[in-house]
C-alpha cells in the first residue's frame, strides 16, 4: 500500500498490495509489470466504450484549448446546452429539465431534495421517502439514508428515516417471481393508502440493484408499481446511476420498462469513463414549482465543477458512441444468455440472471453470503492470474463489459469463469 493513499471500500490492514495500472487501451489495461488484464466489470461500471478512446479524448482536449471551467450561476454555455438537448431527446417524453453536478451519490441527494422541496413549495410537509430493501444510492447521508446497507451502519443514527418494501429479485427459471411481487404490490397499497400523503417520493434502481449483488427484477413488476405510485401521487425517483446508457439493453431502464419516472439521476456511463460528472432530470411539473418571484422556492443546490465544459465535451463525444453502439447493448443480452446456459448445470453456480449488458449469478459456498462473503477475494486473485478484472460482490459473480468487447474476448471471459469455477469446486 502507499503509504500517502487511502483506497475506497478498502480494508487496508487485509488486503492485498494493489496492481499498479500505467496504461489502458480499449477492453484491456497494462500492469507496471507488463502484464495486461481484461477490464470485464467496465472499472466500477464507468467505462462504456473502453480505456483511452481517442474520440473522447479528442473532445477533452479541443474543449480545453476554448473554455475549461466557469461558474455555471449566472453563466452558461454551447457543451452544456447542447448535452441537455441530447439527453432529453432519449428520455421519455416530460423529463425536460437537467440539473448538473459532480457524481452519482450527488445526482441522488440532488432528487431528493428537488423532490422534498417540491411539496414544500406547494405548502404541503412530506416526511419521508420509500425505498427498496437492498438499495444503494450513494455515499453522502442523503443517498446513505435511502439506502441503508452494511455500507452505512456506522452512521445509522445520523440518517433520516425511509420506510423501505422488499425488493423481488428474480432470476431465469425463477418461478415463484409473480407470486412474490403481487405481495410487495399489496403491501405499498396498503400503505399509500392508509398515510400515502407523509410520502415526498419513492427511489429505486430501475430493473438491477447494482451494489447488492446484481439483483434483478421484472419490468412488469416495476410497471404495476409504478402506476399504484402515481395513483397516489407519489414523486418517483429513477437512480439510473449504474443503469443509464444502454446498460439494461436500452438507452434508460425507464424506457425499456414503459415508464416516465418524474425525476431520473445519471452519472456512471454519461462521460464514458473519462471524467466525473452526473445529471439530475425532472419534469416540467417539478420546475414549475420551483419558478418564483419568492427566493425562498429557489433550489439552493450547486457544485464548484457544475456543467463543467470538459465534462460536458466527453459527455457529447460519449453519446455520439453511444448511439453508435447501439445494435452492441441491444444484442449482448442474447450473447450473454448463449454463455449462461452452460453453467446452468453447475454444482457451484445458483440464480443466473441478466439484464441486457449486465450478466450475474450466485456462487454457492459454505459461508455466509452477501458482501462480506470471502469467496470474492479467492475469485479476484483467481481472475489476475488469467488475465481478467473481476470483482464480485461477495458470492455474487458478475459482468458489466465495455461495448468494445469482441466476441473472441467475451469468450475468453466466460472460459476464464468456466475454470475458476472448475478449479473452486475441486477445492471446496
Amino acid at each position: 500500500m502507499h503509504p500517502n493513499l487511502w483506497y475506497p471500500y478498502t480494508q487496508a490492514k487485509t488486503a492485498p498490495e494493489p496492481l499498479k495500472i500505467k496504461s489502458a487501451q480499449g477492453i484491456w489495461l497494462q500492469l507496471e509489470d507488463d502484464r495486461q488484464i481484461m477490464d470485464c466489470i467496465s472499472s466500477w461500471w464507468v467505462n462504456l466504450h473502453g480505456h483511452a478512446h481517442p474520440k473522447i479524448a479528442e473532445a477533452i482536449y479541443q474543449q480545453a484549448k476554448t473554455l475549461e471551467q466557469v461558474i455555471f450561476a449566472g453563466f452558461t454555455h454551447d457543451p452544456a446546452e447542447q448535452l441537455a438537448e441530447k439527453l432529453v431527446s432519449k428520455f421519455p417524453t416530460g423529463l425536460t429539465r437537467v440539473f448538473y453536478s459532480d457524481n452519482g451519490s450527488t445526482a441522488v441527494e440532488v432528487a431528493l431534495k428537488m423532490a422534498y422541496q417540491y411539496w414544500i413549495n406547494l405548502g404541503q410537509k412530506r416526511s419521508t421517502f420509500l425505498a427498496f430493501e437492498g438499495a444503494y444510492h450513494g455515499d453522502t447521508f442523503g443517498a446513505m439514508s435511502a439506502g441503508k446497507s452494511l455500507f452505512t451502519e456506522a452512521f445509522t443514527d445520523l440518517l433520516f428515516d425511509v420506510d423501505y418494501l422488499p425488493f423481488p429479485e428474480t432470476y431465469i427459471d425463477d418461478r415463484s417471481a409473480i407470486e412474490r411481487e403481487q405481495q410487495i404490490l399489496a403491501s405499498l397499497e396498503k400503505k399509500l393508502s392508509q398515510d400515502g400523503d407523509r410520502y415526498a417520493g419513492f427511489i429505486l434502481e430501475p430493473l438491477v440493484q447494482g451494489a447488492s449483488g446484481m439483483r434483478m427484477c421484472r419490468p412488469e413488476f416495476l410497471q404495476n408499481l409504478c402506476c399504484i405510485a402515481q395513483r397516489f401521487n407519489l414523486l418517483v425517483i429513477f437512480d439510473e446511476v449504474m443503469t443509464g446508457f444502454g446498460r439494461t439493453g436500452e438507452w434508460f431502464a425507464c424506457a425499456k420498462t414503459s415508464i416516465q419516472p418524474d425525476i431520473i439521476c445519471l452519472s456512471k456511463g454519461l462521460t464514458g469513463g473519462f471524467l466525473p460528472m452526473a445529471v439530475t432530470a425532472c419534469s416540467e411539473q417539478i420546475y414549475d414549482a420551483f419558478y418564483s418571484d419568492n427566493p425562498a422556492k429557489t433550489l439552493y443546490h450547486g457544485h464548484s465543477y457544475a456543467a463543467n465544459p470538459l465534462g460536458c465535451a466527453a459527455a457529447l463525444a460519449s453519446f455520439e458512441l453511444t448511439q453508435s453502439s447501439e445494435p452492441i447493448f441491444r444484442g449482448m443480452e442474447a450473447n450473454h444468455t448463449e454463455y449462461l446456459a452452460k453453467f446452468k448445470t453447475h454444482p457451484k453456480v445458483e440464480k443466473i440472471r441478466v439484464a441486457g449488458t449486465i450478466a450475474a449469478m450466485d456462487l454457492v459456498t459454505t459461508h455466509e453470503p452477501g458482501y462480506l462473503n470471502t469467496i470474492s477475494l479467492d475469485i479476484r486473485q483467481k481472475a489476475i492470474a488469467k488475465g481478467l478484472l473481476l470483482r464480485p460482490l461477495g458470492n455474487v459473480l458478475y459482468l458489466m463489459p465495455p461495448y468494445c468487447i469482441a466476441d473472441e474476448e467475451l469468450a475468453i471471459v466466460y472460459q476464464g469463469i468456466e475454470e475458476i469455477l472448475n478449479d473452486l469446486s475441486t477445492v471446496a
